[in-house]
């Protein structure tokens, strides 16, 4: 997305300033396109990994995080592929939505997507967080339960309720309107008619940061219930294993959602109480940037925090203060001997009979023979 609203007559003017505008409309369409390509190459490698693990895996806990986790990458993957298309085709249109446009379908779906996309996976977030806190705080009976069919039955909810929000501008009569931009397609939120063009904008932000919330504190209550087991259990428990890999991914995943959609949902909230100017819409377009980085960081997370590349970061760790702790241990040694010897060279006069009588390795050697 950019934040130029330059048209192509613009371009193709001689004046420098047009010409200038041109070069930033031509690198913001070259950022989409590599944030795009990014996004789609990490998603995609993070849905291999996730494929294979739920395939290994026999562990119904595990299989119902992998479950959820999958289908959060599968909504991120999606949503770089048709968001991402409708911007390389808006930008290829020369952002003239009145000719390519004059249905306001094409804006219609636009802003949906952005909703929808931008709401499942913090929705997915919080129910994955929800689901580990049960199976941490109450495993019996998240293994009595709770079934296979439950979760999936969990999985489907957050993608409806996620779509109802994203319909229920069309359904309202409430369109989408493009903006300033003239890049993307959001809720219409300048100059409200009446209070349902502010309730939508509330709405959607209100129901991402309250999903934002419900991560926090059942990640929080998780991670505490995890350290108490460790802090009780001396020795190491082999069960509690894969709950800290899981507990590690949702805490990543909660921070990077967060920093990239808390500035966008607080944006959306004061922008839709307060009076509207251009530069509050240029800082929409930044944190929607912002926001995107979210389905790029996501897949990341499952790629760098699985159980094999913690085990390996905590071994190099491991090694690394090992390997200092013997290097301490040696030169403490080399200190002790070098004040022996010394002491021991010293040991002829008679007012130290004492350091004589201590005696050094190869001089004991020589005793013996």
């Amino acid at each position: 997305m950019s934040a130029n609203g330059s048209s192509e007559t613009g371009c193709r003017s001689g004046v420098r300033l047009t010409n200038d505008t041109c070069s930033q409309k031509e690198l913001s369409v070259t950022a989409s396109v590599i944030s795009m390509t990014v996004g789609i190459f990490s998603n995609s490698l993070a849905l291999f990994i996730l494929v294979k693990s739920y395939n290994r895996i026999r562990i119904k806990s595990k299989a119902s995080f992998l479950l959820f986790a999958s289908s959060l990458v599968v909504t991120d993957l999606l949503g770089h592929l048709v968001n991402g298309s409708l911007v390389l085709f808006v930008y290829s249109s020369h952002k003239k939505w009145e000719k390519f446009d004059p249905h306001h379908i094409v804006c219609t779906l636009f802003g949906a997507c952005m909703v929808f996309f931008g709401l499942s996976p913090l929705f997915l977030g919080s129910a994955m967080a929800v689901e580990r806190c049960i199976g941490v705080t109450r495993p019996i009976f998240h293994s009595t339960g709770i079934a296979s069919h439950h979760m999936k039955r969990l999985l489907g909810l957050t993608w409806l309720l996620a779509a109802l929000v994203a319909l229920l501008p069309v359904l309202l009569w409430r369109p989408y309107t493009v903006q300033s931009s003239r890049s993307w397609c959001f809720f219409h939120m300048e100059e409200p008619k009446d209070w349902l063009d502010v309730l939508l904008p509330l709405l959607f932000s209100m129901l991402g940061l309250l999903a934002l919330l419900l991560s926090i504190v059942c990640n929080t209550l998780t991670s505490c219930a995890l350290l108490q087991s460790r802090l009780r259990r001396k020795h190491h428990c082999r069960g509690t294993s894969y709950h800290i890999e899981m507990i590690c991914q949702l805490l990543a995943i909660m921070l990077v959602s967060c920093v990239c959609w808390g500035p966008l949902l607080i944006c959306v909230i004061i922008l839709s109480t307060k009076a509207k100017d251009e530069p509050a819409s240029f800082s929409l377009l930044m944190v929607v940037r912002m926001a995107t980085w979210n389905q790029i960081l996501d897949p990341w997370v499952y790629i760098l925090l699985r159980k094999a590349v913690l085990r390996k970061i905590f071994m190099l760790l491991q090694s690394s203060w090992g390997s200092k702790s013997h290097n301490l241990y040696r030169w403490q040694r080399s200190i002790l001997r070098s004040s022996v010897e010394t002491s021991n060279s010293g040991a002829g006069p008679p007012d130290c009979p004492c350091l004589g009588r201590l005696p050094l390795p190869d001089t004991a050697i020589k005793s013996i023979t």
